[in-house]
């Protein structure tokens, strides 16, 4: 087993401006050995360590899909204060970095088969549900789900992410795609408010469904809220948290909630599991 603290050399292949204001990038990550991207097998929903020599490392999303062959996928956010955030969006092509991981336990793939899913992404948070989606869809596996609602919401349009993704999804049959900004903006055809309230007008089914939320933490309370209205269960809705992840091991103790660890027991937890949780989340 290869050492969980020692992070594994990954070259950058390509780097994407995702946003207007240029604080939102994409790394496409291949690993330098290639034995090393055998071994790196993740699920949806997991995360990684990214880090750099001297300077330290953050936890981020895995936003490529596992269907993806060599490539990884990382969206960053860059931090006025954050020093390896800030130093990752300096990078150039080419550039060698390092990978921990993968880490957390991923979404419940098995259990959402043959089940309709309503995928709902807010802002930043739509990294691994980027994975999911570009799962499911993939031609081996849209034959194993059923009904696909994805719903994605930003704060203007410059700032929603993938839109060579959303593009594409725009154009499928088999997926029923909304987005959704916070206030009107001139040329915008889209919906137009918060994410919650557009939940509730679009009202995906709760009928042999699971519903998946990713976002701000008042984004995730509020449509929690809609979903259990529109008559899902607890343990039909799962969240994926990022909250506080330092080590990614469960070492540090500084993701902890309750009894749980965020990095090790998450960061994928169905609404049943944040229940019994205290209110930190």
């Amino acid at each position: 087993m290869i050492n969980p603290y020692l992070p594994l050399p990954v070259k950058v292949q390509k780097i994407t401006i995702e946003n207007e204001t240029k604080d939102l990038k994409t790394f496409d990550l291949e690993f330098c050995d290639k034995n090393d991207a055998e071994w790196f097998k993740y699920t949806c929903g997991q995360f990684a360590e990214l880090s750099l020599l001297g300077i330290g490392e953050v936890p981020i999303g895995i936003a490529s899909s596992p269907m993806d062959n060599r490539i990884l996928q990382f969206t960053v956010k860059r931090y006025p204060i954050g020093v390896v955030s800030s130093t990752l969006h300096n990078l150039s092509e080419g550039d060698t970095i390092g990978i921990r991981g993968p880490f957390g336990n991923g979404f419940p793939m098995k259990d959402f088969e043959g089940s309709n899913l309503a995928i709902i992404g807010g802002g930043f948070a739509l990294t691994t549900l980027r994975s999911l989606t570009k799962y499911i869809i993939h031609e081996k596996n849209r034959s194993r789900f059923g009904e696909i609602t994805i719903m994605v919401a930003a704060r203007d349009p410059g700032e929603m992410l993938y839109k060579y993704d959303l593009e594409e999804w725009s154009k499928r049959e088999d997926i029923k795609l909304i987005r959704t900004i916070d206030r009107e903006v001139d040329g915008w055809t889209g919906k137009v408010g918060f994410a919650a309230p557009v939940l509730k007008e679009i009202s995906p089914s709760s009928g042999n469904a699971y519903a998946i939320v990713c976002g701000p933490p008042i984004m995730i309370k509020t449509c929690i809220a809609v979903l259990l209205e529109l008559g899902f269960k607890a343990s039909q809705i799962f969240n994926s948290l990022e909250m506080r992840m330092k080590c990614g091991i469960g070492k540090c103790g500084r993701c902890n909630i309750g009894s749980k660890y965020v990095c090790k027991d998450g960061p994928v937890f169905s609404y049943t599991q944040l229940e019994k949780l205290p209110q930190e989340y």
